[in-house]
């Protein structure tokens, strides 16, 4: 053997090894690329079915809600059924054989705790009287007229000819009043 050809040789193992290691590191690099891919599948399916999930409850959410909206005031209607009632019973006393004095009487009766019960089931569903014996605030009081007054301070509410309401702490009505100098 001549000195170029034993050259030769080492060359052609050393090929064989970078060839081998490039063989196993294609090879390697294929298995992780097909584990990528079947991670990518995974991660996929995944996602549709999180989108799914979200959109149905997306839907179910907005059904909800146009329940609670459609039937936000069942428990106030609920509620006045007794006042009702309450009236009906006043309206049918009236069908007695009673002297008119008596009548009055019941009546006038029946209508103070018509009344009553339905201030109290207002109050029960957050809905109050705007007060009078406060100063004058104009976010809850319109001032219809001013006059002097002896018995009252300036700034103070002396008549109230409309009483005003308020929902929690926004007025659904202002009360009309006349104010003292």
């Amino acid at each position: 053997m001549s000195k170029d050809e034993i050259q030769e040789e080492p060359q052609t193992n050393e090929e064989e090894t970078t060839n081998e290691e490039a063989e196993a590191e294609a090879e390697a690099v294929e298995n992780e690329f097909d584990l990528l891919q079947e991670e990518l599948i995974a991660l996929k399916d995944k996602y549709a079915r999180v989108h799914a999930d979200f959109d149905n409850i997306k839907k179910r959410l907005e059904r909800e809600k146009y329940t609670a909206v459609e039937y936000a005031n069942e428990k106030f209607a609920k509620d006045m059924i007794p006042v009702l009632d309450a009236l009906d019973g006043a309206m049918k006393s009236v069908e007695g054989d009673a002297d008119k004095a008596e009548l009055f009487d019941k009546l006038k009766e029946g209508i103070e705790l018509t009344h009553k019960s339905f201030l109290t089931q207002l109050e029960k569903h957050g809905v109050s009287l705007v007060p009078h014996d406060e100063p004058f605030d104009p976010n809850i009081h319109n001032a219809i007229q001013t006059m002097d007054s002896d018995t009252v301070e300036s700034g103070q509410i002396v008549q109230t000819f409309q009483t005003g309401y308020k929902y929690k702490s926004r007025p659904l009505r202002e009360a009309m009043v006349i104010v003292a100098n």
